[in-house]
Formats: structure tokens, sequence, C-alpha cells
């Protein structure tokens, strides 16, 4: 791969990272990119999986203080989804590539959608909120379970189908996006044991794409309350579906 390319992989993913800080998202954008790239799909989502894993660790010391007296739900559900995140990674590698290539569109597209509608799921499931604790219900764990598989398999949208289930089971809505942001990160961690052993990186890719999409993370984090949210995310709901459009007519 020459020098412009990875210089362009580069500035996506610092473009990838400073959107997933303030409105989500950002695989759409840098996906699509690999692929543009030369990747096959498999290998331009694995590449994509690991390089962009150090920004959900930079969110989950961001939420810090939310996880306080969260221990035994946090362990609980970071077992869940550690098990979906590893099912989906396999179930990725040893289903043929041209089933993902055929599936590939529909979840860009249905990824799309779901942050177009983020601000309505966000505004019905705050008016559903509840104070204090209560119990967790089985068929919240059942459904995290299903949703770090998708994760582990393609992971676009992840945090806003994560938000809303858990926010659903738990009723706090701030809670439950902090634990989004916990499930996501022990979910990529384990598509990155599992693509870096088993799966095609591209390690060169990674190499670039990772620090810039660590360092658009923290520059997105510091500007997000300063940063309309809502043109970025149109623009991400625009280029996700040309995307989903591009690929159908491409498989």
């Amino acid at each position: 791969m020459s020098a412009p390319d990875l210089l362009v992989a580069a500035g996506v993913a610092l473009l990838a990272g400073g959107i997933n800080s303030v409105a989500g998202g950002g695989s759409l954008i840098l996906f699509p990119t690999l692929v543009a790239l030369g990747l096959p799909p498999v290998a331009a989502n694995v590449t994509n999986s690991v390089a962009q894993w150090p920004g959900y660790l930079g969110s989950v010391v961001g939420f810090r203080p939310y996880y306080r007296g969260q221990r035994t739900r946090l362990v609980a559900m970071a077992v869940v989804a550690a098990v979906g995140g590893t099912a989906g990674s396999i179930l990725l590698l040893t289903t043929p590539s041209s089933a993902f290539d055929t599936i590939v569109p529909v979840l860009v597209l249905l990824a799309s959608l779901l942050i177009g509608l983020q601000p309505l799921i966000a505004r019905r499931l705050r008016a559903n909120e509840t104070d204090g604790e209560r119990r967790d219900p089985f068929w919240l764990y059942v459904v995290v379970l299903l949703a770090c598989v998708y994760g582990g398999y393609f992971g676009g949208a992840l945090g806003v189908i994560l938000t809303a289930v858990l926010a659903l089971g738990l009723g706090r809505l701030k809670l439950a996006n902090a634990l989004k942001s916990a499930l996501s990160l022990v979910t990529a961690s384990t598509t990155v044991v599992v693509f870096g052993i088993f799966g095609p990186v591209s390690w060169l890719l990674v190499a670039v794409c990772a620090p810039a999409a660590l360092l658009g993370g923290y520059l997105g984090a510091t500007v997000a309350g300063r940063v309309p949210s809502t043109p970025l995310r149109v623009f991400i709901v625009v280029f996700g579906v040309a995307v989903a459009v591009y690929l159908f007519t491409r498989t």
C-alpha cells in the first residue's frame, strides 16, 4: 500500500475517532474507506475493528465515575459481552466471505438508519427513565448477548443498540450510556484477540489508523460540547446510505 493511501487511511481514522466521540458511527466512515483502498470486505472489517479499539478504552476512562457501585452488574455483563463478541468474531471468520459480502450492505444500511434515529431513541428512553436501582431482567442479558454477537461480526452502530437495550432494561439512560462504553470495549477486545490471531488484519493500516483514531477520539471528546451533532449525524447517515447502495450494486 502506498504512502498516500496510508495518509488517507490515517486521516479518515482521525475523523472516525472524532465522530465516535461526538455522535457515534465512526466505523461507517472508516470501513468503506478501507474497502476503497483495496482491502476485501472481511479484511477491511477486521482491520477496522482492531484499529478502533484504543478509542473505546479512552471512552471507558471518561465514564469511570459512573461505574461506582456497579461491579457485580458490570462483571456479569462483561462476561456476556465477551462470549457474544467472541462468537460473532468466530462466526465472521468461519462463514464464507461471500456471505459477509452479501449481508454487509444490509448491515451498513441498518447501522446508518440507527444512527439517524439515535436522537429519537434517546428522547423516548429519557422519558421512561426511573430513579434508583431495580433488578436486571433476564431478557436484558439475552439481548446484550445477541447485540455483542452482532458487534463481533460487524459492529456498526453497536453503541446505539446497546444504549437502547440497557436503558430499556435498567431505566437509567446515563448509566446505560456508561455501561455501553464498557461493553463495547469488552466486545472490541475479544475481536482484537480473535482477529489478531486468526483474521486477515492489515497490520500496516492498524499501525497508522489506531493512533489516529485514539487522537481523534481525544480531540472529539474535548470539543463534543461545542460541535453540533445534528449536521454530523446527517453526514454519517447520508454517507452510510450511499456506501450501502454502492455495496449493493457491487455484490
